[in-house]
């Protein structure tokens, strides 16, 4: 089973790839509506991490 830390390595990892192989991404350097998505999934991993690590929640 996969723990809180892989699941936000992976979500990094698909945003950068994302950024690095979409070509609105990459061409007009504005993100496309997928990797506002993705990053919002790695900001919840990385929320998620820190509560379960102590840190502050809500």
């Amino acid at each position: 089973m996969p723990t809180q830390g892989d699941a936000l390595q992976r979500a990094h990892a698909d945003y950068e790839h994302h950024l690095r192989t979409c070509r609105q991404c990459y061409v007009d350097t504005v993100p496309c509506a997928v990797a506002k998505h993705l990053l919002r999934l790695y900001n919840n991993a990385r929320r998620g991490a820190g509560t379960q690590q102590g840190g502050r929640g809500r």
